[in-house]
């Protein structure tokens, strides 16, 4: 059963699987997207604490479902595996919307950050590289949480402007 949920989690039900892209566009998109279901049902936290707080609820899930999935597939990093960008998406948009407070989460500032987040995560300068080697799960999630550290401070220091 456990196995299950993990595969379940770490997929995104399986749509890590099913779509051809490279599963981190898929993961970022994913959590674009389910960013603005969430900000759309009316929370009553501003969306960067939103945002934070999602993040922060799926950080220990994730690390445990996607790393549990990497062995079930004896590959350190599967492309399947999408949680970890959606985690690390969430965690750009609430690093910018928390360092500019008043901006709201237009369709224009969710598309900066999918494509600042994705340029992190695909070049991985220092220290987003690095992350990547810590052991099992924490390795798959700890160089998204950088890059969307990174990306949504380059994001908020460009807003600035």
């Amino acid at each position: 059963m456990s196995a299950t949920v993990a595969r379940w989690l770490a997929t995104w039900g399986g749509l890590g699987d099913v779509f051809p892209a490279p599963g981190t566009t898929v993961g970022s998109l994913l959590g674009c997207a389910s960013f603005l279901v969430l900000a759309g049902l009316g929370a009553p936290l501003p969306p960067g604490a939103l945002a934070a707080l999602a993040a922060g609820l799926l950080l220990a899930p994730s690390v445990w479902a996607c790393g549990a999935e990497a062995r079930r597939r004896d590959t350190r990093d599967p492309g399947a595996i999408v949680l970890d960008e959606t985690v690390g998406q969430w965690l750009a948009l609430a690093v910018v919307l928390t360092l500019r407070p008043g901006r709201t989460a237009t369709l224009a500032l969710i598309a900066v950050s999918f494509a600042l987040f994705r340029a992190f995560d695909i070049l991985k300068p220092w220290p987003v590289r690095a992350a990547e080697r810590l052991p099992g799960g924490w390795g798959i999630v700890a160089d998204d949480l950088l890059a969307g550290l990174l990306s949504g401070a380059l994001h908020a220091a460009l807003a600035g402007l």
